[in-house]
């Protein structure tokens, strides 16, 4: 089938996608809030009408929490299935948005226009783009070129709880050739790419406790134990002076990269001045033995995420807590295990407490990292699909956040992700003043069309 009267057809039809795209931004679908509840399953049926105006058999499914989406088109060729989500992040701080984030507006910048508002990169607008490259192939060919299951989340910026129990439960309605994911985007803002790996995360909160109560600093200080002194000893430990991480076992599973994805990445020229300058930094501050794209992409981490204890009030309280907390994180790589880093992790905190002291953990999730083979020709025939549609040689590349969907459909259903967005470094994802610009939108669209031919 010709796809040049789909892709004018995706030009001429812009104004009315983005519409479209407004009308699903206006949805205030907030997941990890209780008082959005009601939205989620408003943007859930908005979709499911959009894509059975397309004559998808498509159907919301109840979860314990937000519905799933799950349509089906058939056609001939190989069954692909596209992923993404319909929640967004929550807005705060709200005084920090110029403009409602529920009311979205094409606003002009000094980079070209721009879509504003909550969700209009992660995930709303990514995800349009795949309809909407569906919507103008059926217009004018009155069919797909392949059969296709849309498979639509609403819990991924809650953790996703509902997801692995839904897909277990349901994989033989949600097994494809190959999953599509849309929720990653451009190299360095301007180089169409294929994720190819992404790393895993592991959540964990500790609370060291002292004292049984607050303390005066004066009567008590220098003689009693402070939580906070002996939390921040701890977690300062955790790193050496190369940066490495010191729990035990931690680099069990930890691949070396190849010889060929280092050139690979090479030859990207990656700016890490420019990548670190434009939030105020300027010196990479992770291992000291590797490049910034390595730390980046394929090397794991340990961050800290946020501390406190005591009192953090207006003025002053000389106070010596009870108490001191922190949230910490894992990113990790390869094969690493995240039950065992778990367990060292909590053996490691335990056997450094100081008498007077005890420590309490909470889990706050985990998930393996993922890894695409790329050895399926399909690979290459996006790929030449992305490099024809942006007119820049689309590149395979790492991806430094955690996307678990892509492992579960690895391990659940034996089906291979590809990752390909179409976001940018600025748009401010779960950040006031969210964008996804509209040439994002608009090739996005495109990239889809020429991807669905160049599949089948």
């Amino acid at each position: 089938m010709s796809i040049n009267k789909v892709l004018e057809k995706v030009d001429s039809d812009l104004p009315a996608a983005t519409e479209r795209l407004f009308e699903l931004l206006r949805i205030p679908s907030i997941s990890t809030d209780p008082a959005y509840k009601s939205d989620c399953q408003i943007a859930a049926d908005w979709l499911v009408a959009d894509l059975a105006s397309l004559g998808a058999d498509v159907e919301k499914r109840q979860t314990p929490g937000h519905p799933m989406v799950v349509g089906h088109m058939d056609g001939d060729g190989p069954h692909l299935l596209f992923y993404g989500h319909y929640d967004v992040q929550p807005v705060d701080p709200i005084e920090l948005w110029n403009n409602d984030p529920f009311d979205p507006r094409l606003e002009e910048t000094a980079n070209g226009p721009v879509i504003r508002g909550r969700g209009a990169a992660d995930d709303k607008g990514q995800l349009m783009t795949f309809v909407e490259a569906c919507r103008a192939w059926i217009a004018i060919h009155g069919r797909l070129p392949c059969k296709i299951t849309f498979f639509l989340e609403g819990e991924e910026e809650s953790g996703s709880p509902s997801l692995v129990p839904f897909m277990k439960a349901n994989a033989d309605l949600l097994r494809s050739d190959i999953a599509l994911i849309c929720d990653t985007g451009l190299f360095q803002s301007k180089t169409p790419a294929i994720v190819t790996m992404l790393r895993g995360l592991l959540g964990e909160e500790i609370t060291i406790t002292g004292p049984s109560i607050d303390l005066h600093s004066g009567m008590y200080g220098g003689v009693a134990r402070n939580p906070i002194r002996v939390l921040s000893r701890i977690l300062a430990n955790v790193h050496d002076d190369q940066g490495r991480i010191t729990v035990p076992g931690f680099y069990d599973g930890v691949p070396e990269l190849s010889d060929e994805m280092r050139a690979t990445w090479q030859g990207l020229s990656f700016d890490h001045a420019r990548f670190l300058g434009d939030v105020g930094l300027s010196t990479p501050a992770g291992e000291s033995d590797r490049t910034p794209l390595e730390m980046i992409w394929s090397r794991p981490t340990f961050e800290i995420n946020g501390i406190w204890g005591g009192y953090t009030g207006e003025g002053f309280k000389t106070v010596l807590p009870s108490q001191a907390h922190a949230k910490v994180s894992f990113r990790l790589v390869g094969d690493q295990d995240p039950d065992d880093i778990r367990h060292n992790f909590r053996q490691m905190i335990t056997q450094m407490l100081p008498e007077d002291c005890s420590v309490e953990f909470t889990s706050h999730g985990n998930g393996r990292a993922s890894a695409t083979e790329i050895s399926n020709p399909m690979f290459e025939a996006a790929r030449a699909a992305l490099s024809e549609e942006w007119q820049v040689p689309a590149a395979y590349v790492g991806c430094g956040g955690s996307i678990p969907i892509a492992g579960h459909f690895q391990n659940i259903l034996g089906t291979t992700p590809m990752l390909i967005g179409f976001g940018k470094d600025d748009d401010a994802l779960h950040s006031p003043n969210e964008k996804y610009d509209l040439e994002s939108f608009h090739k996005g669209i495109r990239s889809w069309v020429r991807i669905l031919d160049a599949l089948t």
